[in-house]
């Protein structure tokens, strides 16, 4: 304990002064102390004292006794001024913005709820009157415990004077209200003295106060001592020590030779030399092993990439199917009419059909664009390909693109294959339907693979000497070669036909057949004579023998060529005015095929015959023409008026029996027409990226009944037996007269 608070505890209280005064006294006086018992001397003391003094920094600011003693305010207040006022927040119960309270600048840090009472409030003396002068009540086995610790401590005479006591409270059963008023009074003096000696405690342990405890009321009036519950004490006990002992044993030394040879210059090399070895091939080793753990690294990178990659396809698989299943449902009337419907009034017509609107197919982004090719996928009948591009060769387009619909999902098409120019051509392979051959604007060729990463090519031609110098117009498949390698054929403005073999990594070009008019030799500036070029627009090759096929040119000529002679045709038709735009071959005859071109008019032609078999003139160009895949006699044909013509030259051979608007005349032109190859029905495209598809009535795909006599006669047989009968009547002349090329307008 310190001085001055033992010298304040026994003088009583006083003022600072007096408490300095008394420490200084008190230092004296056990200085003196100490120097008559020979602790020191005084003048030591006082040097000691006289020496403390205060150090103070050199760069600390001197201030005058006036700027010393002046009171400086300062004012704290709690304001926050980072506080944001006015914060609104949105309610979606009251559909309104409502203002958020500003918070308070007190931070709750710990909230703890205490049961502690006032000692002096009312409910603390209702609480004690209760219970006791205790506070709490006692649990029944720390009373019992006090109990008998009483008991323990009591004496012999105290057992007397309490059966005393007992026995005369038993004779003075009237007197009890003044043994209770007795009672009371002895409570509260010792009440009085275990407070009186709970603060000499206090005072005697430093000044730490120390609650001693209260004793309970006894039931007979008696106060019962309480134990303090934070004594506590000490045991202490001996454990069992482990004996030790010592084990010894005796094994047989182990074998001794002796060894001794001479140590030369090479002898150390070799050592060296071997140990180099054995290191380098730990460290080998060490490479191997984090090598192999390198790739265990990427190939799990590359295992999740590839799982996620195979999970989004089967979301994306998930989500087509989905999305089919609402199309259906959509146009479920028009899928009805896809394969049930069939015009009931064709039973009342002779000779005329119609043509049923279903579905229609566009791609927004590319409405612009016109559509320069259709086809259907030679295995999936329901799945066909758009070609987008353009057809003015003065506002060309740097963008192209190639789309797949299917007719369960009209909305949107499945394949989506973007190009930087305009597709004018597209074929897909016979044998492998997921390869799809395409020919640009720009003359350069390009190979898609729609089973895996279809939106990059997996062949481009690169390059100016790899590529056709003008549009590439058409483009075929051709048969494999004989070492197994894919290979297409192409044709354009420039006058050559390409062939494309599809090598590991790229293109290999070969210049199959470069298209020259006869007899059209030109003087140059120079006086040398050139040769002019014929520019091709379509090709098609024959269905039996793959080295023949044609080729349709801007000047109206078609020329018969064969991949085995390159440099002369071995046949040229005069066919057309204007550019030949299509030919197709009949499926059922080889030697038969049709034509049509800017001139309006549409010829059948029979193999190496000069003059055509039949001709129709349309009233305007005629964009493409196609044979049908069910007869053998049916062919229609799109104009640029919108409509779609139908002939079968077994019911009439000079003029169409179905003649219908598909678009608007003055708006959209029909470009391409397309057969589809299981079902009754076909598809057209216009310029402005629009493609219709529609049904053909009964009367428009009439199948041929066999006779009496030949039931077992399957349709092809037929079908070509009725073209043979409608030939046989055309190239019986008589007096070996031509055919004058006079062809019969159709009003429509």
């Amino acid at each position: 304990m310190p001085m001055w608070q033992q010298n304040r505890s026994t003088g009583g209280g006083g003022g600072g002064g007096d408490k300095r005064k008394g420490s200084k006294a008190k230092i004296k006086s056990v200085s003196k102390a100490n120097i008559k018992d020979g602790g020191g001397d005084a003048d030591d003391l006082d040097a000691w004292i006289k020496s403390r003094q205060l150090l103070k920094p050199d760069d600390q600011l001197e201030l005058t006794e006036a700027e010393l003693g002046e009171e400086i305010t300062k004012v704290l207040t709690p304001t926050n001024t980072n506080v944001v006022h006015n914060l609104v927040v949105y309610s979606f119960k009251e559909s309104a913005f409502v203002s958020v309270p500003i918070a308070g600048n007190t931070v709750t840090l710990m909230q703890m709820d205490g049961s502690a009472l006032h000692i002096e409030s009312e409910e603390a003396k209702i609480q004690m009157e209760e219970m006791g002068e205790i506070g709490y009540p006692l649990p029944p086995i720390m009373g019992s415990f006090i109990e008998l610790e009483e008991a323990h401590d009591k004496k012999p005479e105290e057992e007397e004077e309490e059966a005393e006591a007992k026995a005369a409270k038993r004779a003075k059963e009237g007197e009890e209200e003044m043994a209770e008023d007795e009672a009371e009074g002895e409570e509260e003096e010792v009440a009085e003295e275990g407070a009186g000696d709970a603060e000499a405690g206090a005072v005697e342990d430093g000044g730490e106060a120390v609650e001693a405890p209260s004793a309970a009321p006894a039931p007979g009036g008696r106060k019962r001592k309480l134990l303090n519950q934070f004594n506590f004490c000490e045991r202490s006990a001996l454990t069992y020590t482990n004996p030790r002992r010592n084990v010894e044993t005796q094994t047989i030394p182990p074998p001794r030779s002796q060894y001794g040879a001479n140590v030369l210059q090479w002898n150390i090399y070799d050592s060296y030399a071997e140990d180099f070895e054995q290191q380098q091939k730990e460290k080998e080793k060490k490479d191997d092993k984090k090598a192999v753990q390198r790739k265990d690294v990427s190939r799990k990178k590359f295992d999740k990439a590839a799982e996620a990659e195979l999970l989004n396809k089967k979301y994306l698989k998930a989500w087509q199917i989905l999305e089919r299943m609402i199309n259906q449902n959509i146009y479920e009337e028009i899928a009805n009419d896809y394969r049930y419907w069939e015009d009931p009034a064709d039973e009342y017509r002779e000779q005329e059909g119609t043509l049923l609107p279903l579905w229609k197919f566009n791609y927004d982004r590319i409405r612009k664009l016109s559509i320069t090719d259709l086809l259907f996928n030679p295995k999936y009948y329901d799945l066909f390909a758009v070609c987008y591009g353009s057809h003015e060769f003065m506002k060309q387009s740097n963008e192209g693109a190639i789309c797949f619909f299917t007719v369960k999902n009209p909305s949107f098409p499945d394949y989506i294959i973007s190009t930087e120019s305009g597709v004018m051509c597209c074929d897909i392979h016979p044998s492998y339907p997921f390869l799809v051959a395409i020919g640009m604007y720009d003359g350069s060729v390009a190979v898609y693979n729609l089973r895996e990463n279809y939106e990059q090519p997996l062949y481009l031609s690169v390059g100016v000497h790899n590529k056709h110098a003008e549009c590439a117009w058409e483009i075929k498949w051709g048969p494999d070669m004989s070492d197994g390698e894919i290979n297409f054929y192409s044709v354009s403005t420039d006058g050559r036909v390409f062939n494309w073999v599809l090598m590991q990594n790229d293109f290999m070009i070969t210049a199959i057949t470069t298209l020259f008019l006869t007899n059209e030799i030109v003087e140059g500036p120079d006086g040398t004579e050139v040769q002019l070029r014929s520019c091709g627009s379509c090709m098609k090759f024959h269905p039996t023998n793959p080295e023949i096929y044609l080729i349709g040119t801007e000047e109206g000529l078609i020329y018969k060529c064969s991949i085995a002679y390159s440099s002369k045709y071995l046949m040229t038709y005069k066919a057309h005015h204007l550019t030949v735009y299509r030919i197709d071959f009949n499926r059922f005859n080889a030697n038969i095929f049709i034509s049509c071109s800017g001139d309006w008019r549409v010829k059948v032609w029979e193999d190496m015959r000069p003059e055509p078999l039949f001709i129709f003139d349309l009233g305007s160009s005629v964009g493409d023409v196609k044979w049908a895949p069910f007869s053998s006699t049916v062919f229609a044909a799109c104009t640029t008026e919108g409509k779609v013509f139908v002939f079968d030259l077994n019911v009439n051979k000079y003029k169409p029996i179905c003649v219908q608007a598909v678009v608007p005349k003055r708006k959209n032109k029909l470009t391409r027409l397309a057969f589809n190859e299981n079902l009754p029905f076909i598809i057209v495209g216009d310029d402005k990226s629009t493609v219709t598809s529609l049904k053909l009535s009964p009367n428009l795909r009439l199948m041929v009944k066999p006779p009496k006599k030949q039931q077992h006669l399957d349709q092809h047989t037929l079908q070509v037996q009725k073209l043979d009968r409608l030939l046989s009547l055309v190239r019986e002349l008589p007096n070996d007269s031509v055919v004058v090329d006079a062809p019969t307008t159709t009003k429509s």
